[in-house]
């Protein structure tokens, strides 16, 4: 939609900001008390690694996810009138990008995992939807801060979209980011 308002790439950021940050919102409020709202790999791993999930519900949730990202493109795709998949074509990469999606990433881990600061549950829904609206003007790479929204939007060749080229150093990225951040997160724990 964004593309079909304006050709000004700020006011797309914006756009896309904000419709992002609010759908979030609503999906971790929404699905919080039934599965954790677990929409990320980096957030289901770690709290299997955490032993607050099982295996068998990390695999399902890993499956879901990606399931999900995929099948969210498609509608999008079909709904502004493309075919359901296509490859990106928009490159994206650099030590910049690379780096925000450390930033990004390890941000977000740290506020689901951040028993230690007393945040209620009631409240993450909001301090995870800021974070990612806010790391989407303060990285290099717009906060994707997701490795299945990463590989979902490989498969749009809209503004949002990224070429299948990039989609292994964002990941991998994303992945340092978790890391990162878990040790952050067990450091804070024991010194709590």
């Amino acid at each position: 939609m964004a593309s079909n308002l304006t050709s000004d790439s700020g006011i797309r950021l914006l756009i896309n900001c904000i419709s992002t940050t609010l759908a979030l919102y609503l999906a971790i409020q929404l699905f919080k008390d039934l599965s954790g709202a677990h929409f990320n790999p980096i957030i289901s791993i770690i709290s299997w690694l955490r032993k607050e999930l099982r295996s068998a519900e990390l695999v399902l949730d890993l499956v879901g996810q990606l399931i999900g990202a995929v099948a969210g493109v498609a509608l999008a795709n079909l709904s502004f009138g493309s075919s359901a998949l296509t490859f990106s074509t928009t490159s994206r990469g650099g030590s910049g990008q690379f780096l925000g999606e450390i930033v990004a990433s390890a941000g977000l881990v740290v506020l689901v995992f951040s028993s230690w600061m007393k945040i209620s549950i009631d409240r993450r829904p909001s301090l995870i939807a800021l974070w990612i609206a806010s790391a989407y003007f303060f990285t290099a790479s717009t906060s994707f801060a997701n490795p299945v929204v990463t590989v979902g939007r490989m498969f749009t060749n809209s503004y949002a979209g990224i070429n299948p080229h990039s989609v292994t150093g964002f990941v991998l990225s994303q992945i340092i980011g978790g890391v990162l951040a878990m040790g952050f997160v067990q450091m804070m724990e024991r010194l709590k």
